[in-house]
């Protein structure tokens, strides 16, 4: 008797399975890598640190900051499916450890496009390992500079508001004021992210004449007293203010003041202590904040 026929039809059923499976996950990955045509925007709780996630309206991804350690790699695990391992621009406001270091782990794990940072001296072990990876991977940098416009995709544009001048190999006392600072517009929105620029570097924004106004402010140094002044706020004038800190952090971030001025000028504000990750999009003529 031949006994060739249950092996072949237990083969042809095996090899249908593969397909089948094969087909789920090519639909999967369609399915979750086609843009919803809404502009994300995802302010990682990552503890005293910077993280910003921003996924355009064509899908292209945008990553502001990484915080401290590698817990930005968990946030954008949650948000990317494990087949997606592309960033299309990288944005180092500042080479401070609490905004630097998670990108080092990002660099090792993912296809960064181009990156834009500052190229300030900076004499840390963690910026020096940033900055030979990115030559290690042979991402293309760009020097931010005031003037500048990043065309994310049709509609989403970059614009680069600080610094003034290019600041490549300069040192500098405080790397704060150093902070890299971009309005992001989409239609009728606009994100204004800020780094950890401090109020000396709010009235040169003020007094070079741009227009901040912004629906989404991201409150510059974590909250803290020395950002963030009146007159600042008044000509950016947010509907939500957000604010990255970290749970019972030894600086007292958010300071009180701050906090105060955002009540008394009618601005809710969002704390990532508070409410962990704060995550918006927007269509082009509102936002959602959830």
């Amino acid at each position: 008797m031949n006994q060739s026929y249950p092996q072949v039809e237990k083969k042809y059923w095996h090899g249908l399975f593969v397909l089948a499976i094969l087909t789920l996950l090519v639909w999967l990955a369609y399915f979750s890598l086609r843009p919803d045509y809404k502009l994300h925007v995802n302010f990682y709780d990552v503890g005293q640190g910077d993280a910003i996630f921003i996924k355009t309206y064509q899908g292209n991804q945008v990553l502001i900051d990484g915080g401290p350690d590698g817990a930005v790699l968990r946030k954008l695990g949650h948000d990317l499916p494990f087949y997606d391992r592309a960033i299309d621009l990288l944005v180092l406001t500042h080479p401070h450890a609490d905004h630097a270091a998670g990108l080092i782990e990002v660099l090792k794990r993912y296809k960064v496009k181009r990156a834009l940072l500052t190229g300030v001296n900076y004499d840390s072990q963690t910026y020096k390992r940033f900055l030979e990876l990115l030559k290690e991977k042979q991402v293309e940098t760009l020097t931010a500079r005031a003037g500048q416009k990043i065309y994310l995709d049709d509609s989403t544009i970059m614009y680069v508001l600080f610094p003034f001048a290019d600041l490549r190999g300069r040192n500098f006392k405080d790397m704060n004021q150093t902070s890299i600072v971009v309005k992001l517009s989409f239609g009728r929105t606009d994100f204004l992210f800020t780094g950890d620029a401090g109020k000396e570097n709010e009235r040169s924004l003020l007094a070079a004449g741009f227009g901040l106004a912004s629906e989404i402010l991201k409150a510059g140094h974590h909250g803290s007293r020395f950002s963030t002044s009146e007159e600042f706020l008044d000509s950016v004038h947010p509907e939500f203010a957000v604010i990255s800190a970290g749970r019972g952090n030894r600086y007292g971030h958010p300071h009180e003041e701050v906090l105060e001025l955002f009540q008394r000028k009618g601005i809710e504000y969002l704390r990532t202590d508070e409410r962990g990750d704060v995550r918006m999009q927007s269509d082009g003529s509102g936002i959602e904040a959830f």
